[in-house]
């Protein structure tokens, strides 16, 4: 069960990549698919077996990707297909309520865990391409970014409240423990930085003007969106349903509206992928 388990889920989440790369959109049949296949499994195996066990593990893994893919969409972080596709990986890996850190719960917990760490290497790639891609114009807003008046308030503060701290952590904090103090400032000016590329990263590179007939559900908004004085959708929305492109076809088709200003984002699933391969590989290779 472990092993179709495997298989499937690495399917799933290669096909989602390809999509993901060429549309910036994962198709529902690839998530609701892998659910229906993860229940379907799972079903087959209680009639065959009589252990009700990998059904519940199955539920249960279903509602832990749940929580952590609302968790992540409404924090804005991942889009609504990456979300749907990791309560199917949930659900087709499972999960023990009751044996919540032993080996029944390797694959998710890892997995999620891999993300997190793939995904952040993956993120700043991704990142660091698109900044080479359009250097020109992210050349241009870093210089509009630096030259902001609040950007360079901040920036002397820090370098004051810095300079301050290493001259307190070098005459006061006992020597051994001053690397890691020492370190943890440095982070934390990086940071602000990582804070400054990214934005400019957003300016040149993500926010997009796209004409309504090339809208996807879930895609995110940028700004507010007024026919006349009624608000068809905007940020707050959380990714633009197809309730709402359909009606802006409609006030498109009548000439009201040609373009819509999105966000685009980074296609993530790739990242995904990436982080279940290095799971996988870790795991048959006895590092865990």
């Amino acid at each position: 069960m472990l092993l179709i388990g495997v298989i499937i889920a690495f399917v799933a989440l290669f096909v989602a990549s390809i999509t993901d790369l060429k549309s910036r959109e994962v198709p529902d049949y690839v998530s609701y698919g892998l659910i229906f296949i993860a229940f379907a499994i799972s079903v087959i195996y209680f009639v065959i077996s009589r252990d009700y066990n990998y059904l519940i593990q199955s539920v249960l893994g279903f509602l832990f990707g749940l929580i952590v893919a609302y968790g992540m969409f409404y924090l804005g972080q991942w889009g609504g297909g990456d979300s749907k596709l990791i309560m199917g990986l949930g659900a087709i890996l499972g999960f023990n309520l009751f044996h919540v850190f032993g080996e029944d719960n390797f694959w998710l917990l890892i997995f999620i865990a891999a993300i997190v760490f793939c995904g952040a290497i993956y993120g700043l790639a991704w990142s660091i391409f698109l900044a080479i891609k359009n250097r020109k114009l992210f050349m241009k807003n870093l210089r509009l970014w630096t030259q902001k008046r609040s950007v360079v308030i901040v920036r002397r503060v820090m370098l004051a409240v810095i300079i301050v701290l290493i001259i307190l952590v070098l005459t006061i904090v006992p020597e051994e423990y001053r690397l890691a103090i020492l370190t943890f400032i440095a982070m934390f000016y990086i940071m602000f930085y990582v804070w400054l590329f990214v934005k400019t990263i957003e300016d040149s590179c993500m926010i997009k003007e796209v004409p309504i007939n090339k809208l996807t559900e879930g895609d995110w908004i940028f700004k507010d969106v007024f026919i006349g004085k009624k608000l068809i959708t905007g940020p707050k929305d959380l990714g633009i349903s197809r309730e709402q492109i359909e009606l802006l076809k409609k006030y498109a088709a009548k000439g009201k509206i040609r373009t819509v200003t999105i966000k685009e984002g980074i296609p993530f699933i790739p990242a995904f992928l990436i982080a279940y391969v290095v799971m996988v590989l870790m795991y048959y290779s006895g590092v865990f």
